[in-house]
């Protein structure tokens, strides 16, 4: 009888692409650390994006602040570059396969356009757990996601012990 060669016999299996969106808020380490979960139970490869959005530009009776916008997110790029070097270190530790993506914009955009080209089998996003109100005058990241996303989105409430801390500060 012939030997099968073992690579016949096992179905070839496509690592998934886990795209997780974050702002390093205490929602993104839970959000990180349930995706870092999923990923070893999945064998998926994660893929940090954090999204700089710049400041609206004011315009004055001098004219435009656009110098104060254009060095606020030169600052905010390079912090989040260093958040980002730092998270991929710990999960590339962790024996997580790990990429870092960081992107100036507008986040809902660039998050399903990201999920697109990465072909993510999945989006994994927080949640801050704001009020209908706010999410009307100030829009959600999430709910955008969630209505434009090319693949599943799952989505990671902000804790329940976060919630309650939130609440007695209030």
């Amino acid at each position: 009888m012939r030997r099968l060669n073992s690579e016949l016999t096992q179905p070839k299996i496509k690592m998934n692409t886990l795209l997780v969106p974050v702002d390093f808020s205490d929602v993104s380490r839970f959000v990180i650390a349930q995706a870092a979960k999923l990923a070893r139970l999945t064998q998926s490869r994660i893929a940090f994006l954090h999204v700089v959005q710049p400041p609206p530009i004011i315009v004055t009776d001098y004219g435009p602040m656009a110098d104060n916008v254009v060095q606020f997110t030169i600052a905010a790029e390079k912090d989040a570059a260093r958040h980002l070097a730092s998270l991929k270190k710990k999960m590339t530790v962790a024996g997580l396969a790990t990429e870092t993506i960081l992107r100036t914009g507008y986040p809902v955009y660039h998050i399903v356009e990201l999920a697109k080209k990465l072909a993510a089998s999945y989006i994994v996003i927080g949640s801050h757990g704001h009020t209908a109100f706010y999410d009307l005058l100030i829009g959600s990241t999430t709910s955008g996601v969630l209505k434009r996303a090319p693949c599943p989105v799952i989505v990671i409430p902000m804790h329940k012990k976060k919630k309650a801390r939130a609440g007695k500060q209030r």
